[in-house]
């Protein structure tokens, strides 16, 4: 094994402050659905307005790292090694047999990793901030074009959004679960804090030579 530079400071930082958005969010949210009373409605919206702004500027300093740092491929979806890491989750994990890829400072994922993150960054987190920008606008001057969407109501907005929401939290379960599942419990945890994970060696270690003809072996 070999100690490797991992996750950079920006990418651990917009790792945790997206977690810590996404629980918020999901606390006001739910109050303004009023599933749970704990701020109050109209602190609740606020809030929750304030945490989506957050949100939308931590996405978009996202953007600028990963296109200017090539990080963005490590997102790009394969099916090499896919069926062999979704047989591995589903009983390899729970026999202790080993991990069918190997992660490397410039292939981070699986390939399952891969689809669900990809999936993740092209499809809910744009459905969350669309159906989110709707919501907030929806009632503002009808100047800025709203009729011409030919939305008549808020309720399929609102179920979109509240789709991406139960699926953003569902991610994140199981996201905790899997972050277990490294060399130790704490490791991947580790990892993402300082930035440093063990990782295996890319060099496998030389074998000793056989000896030539004629020649003696002590």
């Amino acid at each position: 094994m070999k100690r490797e530079y991992v996750y950079r400071a920006f990418e651990r930082f917009w790792h945790w402050m997206q977690a810590l958005l996404i629980f918020f969010l999901a606390l006001t949210g739910f109050e303004i659905h009023g599933s749970i009373h704990f701020f109050g409605f109209e602190q609740a919206v606020t809030l929750h307005n304030g945490a989506a702004t957050m949100f939308l500027i931590l996405i978009a300093f996202a953007i600028f790292w990963h296109l200017t740092t090539g990080e963005w491929r490590q997102y790009i979806p394969t099916a090499k090694n896919l069926r062999a890491q979704v047989e591995y989750y589903i009983f390899g994990i729970f026999r202790n047999a080993p991990h069918p890829t190997k992660k490397t400072v410039l292939s981070k994922l699986n390939p399952l990793q891969k689809i669900v993150y990809a999936a993740l960054k092209i499809l809910v987190i744009p459905v969350m901030v669309v159906s989110g920008l709707l919501y907030m606008f929806y009632r503002y001057p009808q100047k800025h074009g709203i009729e011409s969407l030919n939305i008549s109501g808020l309720e399929t907005i609102a179920l979109l959004h509240t789709a991406g929401a139960f699926f953003l939290i569902a991610f994140v379960v199981v996201h905790l679960y899997l972050i277990t599942t490294g060399q130790s419990l704490t490791s991947n945890l580790k990892a993402m804090i300082t930035g440093y994970e063990e990782l295996e060696s890319e060099h496998t270690p030389e074998q000793p030579s056989e000896p030539l003809a004629g020649e003696q072996t002590v």
